[in-house]
């Protein structure tokens, strides 16, 4: 039986809650068809947040890790395509860090691209009904940073990862012009990713392209 280790931030930037750690608390040890979900919480914190997983993945020794984050703005599951190694926060992280323009890791190469089936994931949840578009920006703040680290972590490895990012929570849109999907949704949407990338040791070859 696979394991797929699935990991989600603690709140940041003053919220109180993070849609991530809520859809991880009720995902853990869920069952998949050939194989089960283990979870862990992470701080929003540079480095410590590169540990936090780092040491689950030596505790639980998975076969894919999916680790996800929030993105206010965003109306869909959007399943990663490439990190950058660059951190450029906007804002301050949890431990009061604010990096701009270093690397995630120095002299590392410049990108590193998801081991998932992004593709495959994308279309199984459309199938479901459940809003879901390949991006190609993973912004450059802890999201990033750990999709990059954890990916560079990985090189050598042969465990599956990718990052995904999922939208805020009803609750999070005080002023009512955010894109919102409710945490039912954004659990059953995750439980998809893991069983899709179960179920597909290679990707679909079905255009996920953008202009712009």
């Amino acid at each position: 039986m696979k394991k797929v280790l699935i990991t989600g931030f603690e709140p940041f930037g003053g919220a109180s809650i993070n849609p991530a750690l809520e859809a991880v608390k009720q995902l853990a040890n869920a069952k998949l068809d050939g194989g089960e979900i283990v979870t862990c919480e992470v701080p929003v914190t540079r480095y410590e947040a590169l540990d936090a997983i780092i040491t689950a993945i030596e505790v639980h020794q998975p076969d894919y890790v999916i680790t996800v984050g929030q993105a206010a703005g965003r109306a869909s599951i959007t399943p990663e395509r490439v990190a950058i190694n660059v951190d450029d926060f906007r804002i301050p992280d949890n431990g009061g860090n604010q990096p701009i323009d270093e690397p995630v890791i120095v002299d590392g190469p410049d990108a590193y691209f998801t081991t998932l089936p992004i593709k495959a994931i994308t279309r199984t949840l459309q199938e479901k009904g459940i809003p879901c578009q390949v991006s190609n920006t993973a912004g450059t703040f802890v999201c990033n940073h750990v999709f990059y680290g954890i990916q560079h972590y990985l090189r050598d490895k042969k465990v599956g990862h990718g990052f995904v990012h999922i939208p805020l929570l009803p609750e999070q849109d005080t002023s009512g012009n955010q894109p919102t999907m409710s945490l039912e949704v954004i659990v059953e949407g995750l439980r998809l990713v893991a069983q899709a990338t179960l179920d597909n040791e290679s990707d679909v070859a079905i255009t996920a392209g953008q202009i712009c």
